[in-house]
């Protein structure tokens, strides 16, 4: 069976990516991204990504990168974790699956690093308090999916969509520092039984443990105190 060599640092989106991996049970060992000495932006991790982010993969097809095409990709050609191609819950799939990618999660990477997006105190300020009242609409229409059992949310049987989507209401609930007071998770039910579905799974827990995430990773997560090396 293929080997894959994941590119990785602790609860960032690489997190998704080890969550798949170690569902599916397909062999792995991890490289960690130092970003603390911005290892990220080195010349020899932009051969693998040259889009200078977390996560890269390396497999039989070379390196791969962005998030939401590993697990695709990883999804299909391990016939795993996603509706075939010619299901008919795809197409909703998918696009749930781009919306938490393009939508949820880049809104969050907004809040999350302002400076990236904008100059200045008072814009970074208005930036961030902006995007709560968009994710809770985001997350929201997430949940009614979740609850009229769209493609890829059962809570026991988890999909890519479903281990990147645990993984954006962790972020949620922890970043920034001071500034999650607008999320509960108890606001949208179905994604909270989502997240405690895949939580309580094998494969969620052996990535936690390798990452230092806590027992209770997506319903009640604490910041990552990681044994393989810090990326803060």
């Amino acid at each position: 069976m293929t080997s894959y060599r994941l590119h990785y640092a602790p609860d960032n989106a690489s997190l998704a990516v080890r969550l798949a991996l170690e569902e599916m049970g397909l062999p792995h060992d991890t490289v960690l991204v130092d970003r603390r000495a911005r290892a990220q932006r080195s010349a020899a991790y932009l051969a693998i990504n040259p889009a200078g982010r977390i996560p890269a993969l390396e497999g039989p097809d070379g390196a791969m990168f962005e998030t939401a095409a590993i697990l695709l990709w990883l999804a299909d050609r391990h016939g795993a974790l996603a509706p075939a191609p010619d299901a008919p819950g795809r197409a909703a799939f998918l696009s749930h699956l781009f919306f938490v990618s393009n939508t949820l999660h880049a809104e969050m990477r907004m809040m999350f690093y302002p400076g990236q997006y904008v100059d200045g105190d008072t814009a970074r300020r208005a930036l961030r308090e902006g995007l709560p009242a968009s994710l809770t609409r985001h997350l929201a229409m997430l949940d009614r999916a979740a609850s009229a059992g769209t493609a890829g949310f059962a809570p026991d049987r988890p999909s890519v969509l479903g281990l990147y989507l645990a993984c954006c209401l962790r972020w949620c609930a922890l970043y920034p520092a001071g500034g999650t007071g607008w999320f509960r998770l108890s606001d949208t039910p179905a994604l909270s039984r989502l997240a405690a579905g895949i939580e309580a799974r094998e494969g969620a827990l052996r990535a936690a443990a390798a990452e230092g995430l806590g027992p209770t990773p997506f319903t009640a997560p604490i910041l990552p105190d990681p044994p393989e090396g810090s990326a803060t």
